[in-house]
Formats: C-alpha cells, structure tokens, sequence
C-alpha cells in the first residue's frame, strides 16, 4: 500500500519518538537533519538507531519508517548508524547529483551486509531543495534505489526567491514537473509538500485536495493536527475501490486470453495506462 500520510519526527526529541507510531501516519519521517542542531547529531544519530532497533521488521507493521539523513559525508554517518531491519528507507536532505546518489548506493550496500538484511532492501527518496536541484530531477529521479521524489518547497523558495502567494500557483510548474519526471521514471508519484500553517485545517485540505489532483500521492505533516487531513483526502470511496478492481479484474483476464487490450461494461477501451491508475487506486484504499 502507498502512504497517505508522512509525519516528521524529531530525531532528538525521545518523547514525540515514544508516541509517534500511535499518530495514525502511515510512515514516519525521523529527521536527523534540520530538526538537529550540529552539537546534538551524535545522540540523535544513536537515539534514533536505538529506537528502530526496537521495531519490527520493515513489512511486518503497518507504518513505514523513514530517516531523513543529512547530506554528504554526515548522511554517510547517519546511514551507517540506522540501516537495520525497521528501516524502510532513507530520506536524503539537499541532493543535486546522481553521484551523490551513487556513493550513497555503495555506503547503503555496505551497511546492509552489516546489519544482515538484503542488499538493496532500503529504498532511497531524494529531497529536491534548490533550483540545481530541480533542473537535475531527470537524471536523480534515475539514480539507484529511487523510489520516489520529494520537493522541499521552503529551502527551494528561499534558494530561488520564490514568495509564493495565497494559491500557491508560484510553484505549478515546478510541482507538475516534477510529476512528470516520476512517471516518466515509473517511480511512484511524489509525496506533496510540508504545510507550515498546520493550525488552518480547512486550507489544508484545499490544497492537498489541488495536489492530489496534480498527481500527488500521500503528504508530509509536520504535526500530528494534519495527518487525519491527509489520510482523508488520499483515501478513496467505497465506489472508486469498486471500480478499480473490476477494470483490473478485466484487464488480467484480457492479458491471460492473450489480448493486449479489453473493453469494460460501458464500451470504453481498458489498456495498461488505464490500468495503471486503477491500481494506484488499489494501493491507497484500506
């Protein structure tokens, strides 16, 4: 199943740790990047691999869990100190380059085999945080173990002098884009950005409701007020989940007859592309 809902946790703050699986999120997002200051990433980094240590396995609990990891070497350390059995996969601050993802590929690799768990089994999301970064969404998008992107619309606003207003449309293009290169990648769609205002609930749901509809699939709370906003709006109805089976259930009988394409009940054309949403659909409903 696809995550409705990411809410970041402190990666210093043992506290809201303790409490956070119990939120309703569908993931976590521990950070050990900017909620850290520099003089405390040495205890966080350890709290927070005591932490997953403690956790099932990844795939044997409802919620996923994710590290958001520092860039550069410090992300090397973080990631050194988390990768285990809990750990989904890693969230990674700042990235520019592909090479940046390459040398993190290697680093994953060698911590897998430290901590005995399959090679390539933690996934990676790279965090789009400036206009360098933005402009290399194709070739990061490529890189190994991407799962999905994430744009980090505050550190990209401040890096471009973006100010966006009431709407949001400043940032359209850069958020269409950046559906475009997830699918164009088949890599899942990207999670929608933090809303900093997590007290006006009503503009919230407004805006998720706009990304959703741009081909956004689940969000980043950064308070546990959001969640139940964003679990609503990526779930789908009872009549949706219905008829997304039923275009899968006649799309798989056409392929197993040999058919490249099948026709539903109301004479429209069922093909791969059609299909694919309908199982999007699948992976959201609960």
């Amino acid at each position: 199943m696809l995550p409705r809902s990411y809410l970041y946790v402190p990666g210093d703050a043992q506290e809201k740790l303790d409490k956070a699986l119990g939120r309703g999120a569908d993931a976590l997002i521990v950070d050990l990047e900017d909620a850290v200051p520099p003089s405390g990433k040495d205890a966080a980094r350890a709290a927070v691999a005591a932490w997953l240590a403690q956790q099932p396995a990844a795939g044997e609990q409802p919620v996923e869990l994710w590290v958001r990891v520092n860039p550069g070497a410090l992300g090397h350390t973080d990631v050194r100190a988390v990768v285990g059995p809990a750990l989904t996969g890693v969230m990674v601050a700042k990235t520019e380059s592909q090479a940046e993802l390459t040398a993190l590929d290697a680093v994953l690799t060698e911590a897998e085999a430290a901590a005995g768990i399959a090679a390539g089994s933690t996934g990676v999301v790279p965090l789009l945080e400036s206009a360098a970064a933005v402009l290399r969404a194709e070739e990061i998008a490529a890189g190994p173990r991407v799962v999905r992107l994430q744009v980090g619309e505050a550190d990209l606003a401040a890096d471009t002098g973006i100010t966006p207003g009431e709407d949001e449309r400043e940032l359209a293009s850069i958020r269409t884009r950046t559906v475009l290169v997830s699918a164009a990648a088949r890599i899942n769609p990207p999670v929608a950005p933090v809303s900093t205002n997590f007290r006006d609930l009503a503009k919230l749901r407004h805006s998720t409701e706009a990304l959703a509809r741009q081909g956004y699939i689940g969000r980043a709370c950064i308070h546990p007020a959001q969640i139940a906003v964003a679990n609503e709006v990526f779930t789908p109805d009872a009549a949706a989940v219905t008829a997304a089976r039923e275009l899968v259930a006649i799309f798989d009988a056409a392929m197993a007859a040999g058919r490249g394409v099948a026709v539903g009940a109301d004479g429209r054309m069922i093909d791969e592309a059609v299909v694919r949403k309908a199982r999007r659909v699948l992976a959201l409903a609960r």
